[in-house]
């Protein structure tokens, strides 16, 4: 076995390893700014209740508990 093709081919080997394992991590970090994004859309959308009323006031805001 020659030593200098194994040494080539385990320094190849490496790079792509730390690729691969940069690749992942700027992969996570795209996902967890983009889970960022949604959230913070999520919470500044008004209300169900508020959508509701918009359109119709005066549905849903009274209960007749009278039987």
């Amino acid at each position: 076995m020659d030593i200098a093709s194994l040494s080539m081919g385990l320094a190849q080997s490496n790079t792509l390893n730390d690729v691969g394992t940069l690749m992942l991590a700027k992969s996570l970090d795209n996902a967890n700014t983009m889970a960022a994004g949604e959230v913070a859309m999520i919470d500044a959308m008004p209300s169900q209740h508020a959508l509701e009323t918009s359109v119709n006031p005066s549905v849903g805001s009274n209960i007749d508990v009278y039987a």
